[in-house]
């Protein structure tokens, strides 16, 4: 079993939005989606569904953003 980053996609209400993905990228995605289905048992019949799980992810994880954006909050950065 595969150890990936995305877990199990929620029920939000979406906000549209139009992207261009190189092929190469459309190609990745549409495998993600299928070893996601069957990791999960949920099958993802669209696989443009990832996209937003998987900037979700990417942003709760850059520390760089992260930092600047307590910066900006006016938090300061732990020691």
């Amino acid at each position: 079993m595969a150890a990936l980053k995305l877990g199990p996609l929620s029920d939000d209400k979406p906000v549209k939005v139009t992207v261009e993905l190189p092929a190469n990228v459309y190609r990745s995605l549409v495998s993600y989606a299928e070893i996601h289905g069957r990791e999960t048992g949920e099958p993802v019949t669209e696989p443009a569904r990832l996209i937003a799980p998987m900037i979700a992810r990417f942003i709760a994880t850059d520390r760089g953003y992260n930092k600047a954006r307590r910066m900006r909050d006016g938090h300061s950065p732990p020691s």
